[in-house]
């Protein structure tokens, strides 16, 4: 199938990867060509432009933040100035519940289709083909895109006839997984300091209470202080807790824990962490115990 692909970082380098592995005919385009040149090796189309991306149906970006997904959209020589009346843009980044809104209208009046397809999952997972899509969108344009979904990722679940449905349920997960970190980081804090070996503890919370797979990554992450290089940016999680807080201020629904989540990433970023994994967050507690054992060092930078 022939599809454009937009943003090549850890995460869109490694799904791209997928589909050219793949033998789908992929079209890839980054602002930094040196990140271009691995993929064309493996034998995708390099792209000039984010226009030169949608010459074929199908246009998948996965970028940072609302800012670079706006401007590929709907920036000059964007997307929906350059794909075909009835192509689809899978807007597979973490966004806003407004830009997703924001994003689908324009598609529509311009003729073209949107679908919201954030993922779970870190870098290794993407290589590995075992993300989770979270989807929202029209069904018709989801089974046109099955073919591509299904290889990047091991399962697809449609949350949402609405793009911006899909984008709720990421950013309510990214909460909850990032509250996990803060809380085994505590937890590890706890245990370590009073004595205990903090990797048995979590063997034993991960083989009984806790058995779901993100305790064990990040429990293991917080022990041994393995924040870089970054599976997913300390800088990127602090977004989306943000993004968090905004939806829920619209909708009016109370969420404390974010404001405190939002606190603990600021005094990461403001240590200069903004690179590190955002699993850092969980060595604060060590640090602010004064645990020895903690290494959570980083450079004084802003």
């Amino acid at each position: 199938m022939q599809a454009g692909f937009i943003g090549l970082g850890h995460m869109g380098a490694a799904m791209a990867g997928r589909l050219v592995a793949a033998s789908h005919d992929v079209t890839v385009y980054n602002r930094d060509p040196q990140k271009r040149r691995p993929l064309v090796e493996l034998g995708a189309t390099e792209a000039t432009s984010p226009a030169d991306a949608c010459r074929g149906p199908v246009v998948i970006t996965m970028l940072a933040d609302d800012a670079a997904v706006e401007q590929v959209a709907l920036g000059p020589d964007g997307i929906t100035q350059s794909l075909a009346v009835g192509g689809i843009h899978i807007s597979m980044s973490t966004i806003s519940i407004a830009l997703a809104r924001k994003l689908a209208l324009a598609h529509k009046h311009a003729g073209q289709r949107f679908i919201s397809a954030p993922v779970l999952g870190r870098p290794e997972a993407a290589a590995a083909g075992k993300l989770f899509i979270i989807a929202g969108g029209d069904t018709a344009a989801l089974m046109t895109c099955k073919p591509l979904l299904d290889v990047i990722g091991q399962r697809t679940i449609t949350i949402s006839a609405e793009p911006c449905g899909a984008n709720l349920a990421k950013l309510a997960i990214n909460f909850l997984v990032a509250s996990a970190i803060e809380a085994l980081g505590e937890s590890v804090a706890l245990v370590g300091k009073g004595g205990l070996d903090r990797q048995a503890f979590i063997d034993l919370l991960t083989s009984t209470v806790l058995t779901a797979p993100a305790y064990k990554t990040y429990g293991d992450l917080i022990v041994h202080q393995r924040f870089s290089p970054a599976g997913f940016a300390a800088a990127l999680g602090h977004k989306d807790i943000r993004l968090a807080l905004g939806v829920a201020a619209e909708l009016r629904v109370p969420m404390p824990l974010a404001g405190l989540l939002d606190e603990r990433f600021l005094r990461l970023l403001a240590r200069g962490g903004n690179d590190l994994d955002w699993a850092a967050i969980g060595g604060l507690a060590g640090l602010d115990a004064g645990d020895q054992r903690t290494a959570l060092t980083v450079s004084a930078k802003k």
